[in-house]
């Protein structure tokens, strides 16, 4: 099972788009295409008290892109706590191709209503608009349906929209996600660490430009407890507030897999700048001589929740091997 699972709200949305129009061209990192249109969509949409911090995160953006600056950029954000992972593909879609991304909602974003009330109507605009910023030659905006929606319930996906109806009968929880049996991998032995989105782990005043050192498995699992901070009550916690929420048990099997993290070294890595088009980051793949069985049901979660900067983009997230 993974660790502290009673403490994490969460809900993982497996989203369907089918191209419409005979010939689309996608960004190289189109998570942050659609966190702009669906981000102002958004605020578009709703009542300008609600609309002030959607607005408020865009500018942010948009102030940092005209200003010509090279990654690292600012983190791109929603106002809420969302993860857009788009998974791999073709940069260029005909008529009838899906396009696959999934959306995580963490902490008190963890919400179905506001998923179907203020997101999905996003989506279905940005599906039929004929707004001139968004509807560019050959762009993706106003040339798709949105043919299936699905919420992960453990390991399975279960839909609750299929050929654009939505099943109002189907009920989405922030805690179904973890609803799977106990996980056989620790009965696998792992040695390599694949990073399917770029990373960034370096801390908020050291943006560097250059290769910083690969991260170690100790550095994945403080990136893992920063990242925890998100589902404790109030705001601006700390890595300390997570330790201190922690029954004695809970801290003693963290403790234990931190140092046992602490003393797998780095063997080699293939690591490079993230793809152009991307706000910075690294990406490739690390090896170790062995990963500790005890660290699976940690990295694990880790890979779930995203680690490091940028993870509104999908950073931060990973295989083993």
């Amino acid at each position: 099972m993974y660790p502290f699972t009673n403490q994490i709200s969460l809900i993982r949305y497996l989203i369907v788009w089918r191209v419409n129009g005979q010939l689309v061209w996608l960004p190289a990192c189109l998570a942050a295409e659609i966190s702009q249109v669906l981000g102002t969509i958004i605020a578009n949409r709703l009542p300008t008290s609600q609309a002030a911090p959607w607005r408020k995160a865009l500018a942010l953006w948009e102030e940092a892109r005209g200003t010509g600056k090279k990654p690292p950029l600012p983190e791109l954000r929603w106002p809420i706590e969302a993860v857009l992972l788009v998974y791999p593909g073709k940069r260029t879609c005909g008529q009838g191709e899906v396009i696959l991304w999934e959306l995580k909602l963490l902490g008190e974003s963890a919400d179905h209503g506001l998923f179907l009330e203020v997101i999905l109507p996003a989506m279905e605009e940005a599906a039929t608009t004929t707004d001139s910023r968004w509807r560019r030659p050959n762009s993706l905006w106003g040339r798709f349906d949105l043919q299936a929606l699905y919420a992960a319930r453990g390991n399975r996906w279960e839909p609750f929209v299929e050929g654009g109806k939505l099943n109002l009968a189907c009920s989405v929880t922030p805690g179904q996600w973890a609803d799977r049996p106990a996980s056989q991998e620790a009965e696998r032995l792992f040695e390599r660490l694949i990073w399917l989105t770029p990373f960034d782990l370096s801390p908020p005043d050291d943006r560097r430009v250059k290769s910083p050192p690969p991260p170690t498995l100790k550095e994945i699992l403080e990136g893992l407890i920063q990242r925890m901070a998100l589902f404790l009550p109030g705001k601006h916690r700390t890595a300390d507030d997570v330790w201190a929420s922690l029954d004695g048990e809970e801290r003693t099997a963290l403790q234990a897999a931190v140092e046992d993290a602490g003393r797998i070294p780095v063997r080699q890595h293939r690591l490079g700048p993230a793809p152009k088009g991307w706000p910075g980051g690294w990406q490739g793949s690390q090896h170790f001589p062995f990963i500790p069985p005890s660290l699976l049901p940690y990295l694990e979660l880790a890979s779930i929740l995203h680690v490091g900067r940028q993870t509104h983009l999908g950073y931060g997230t990973f295989v083993l091997a």
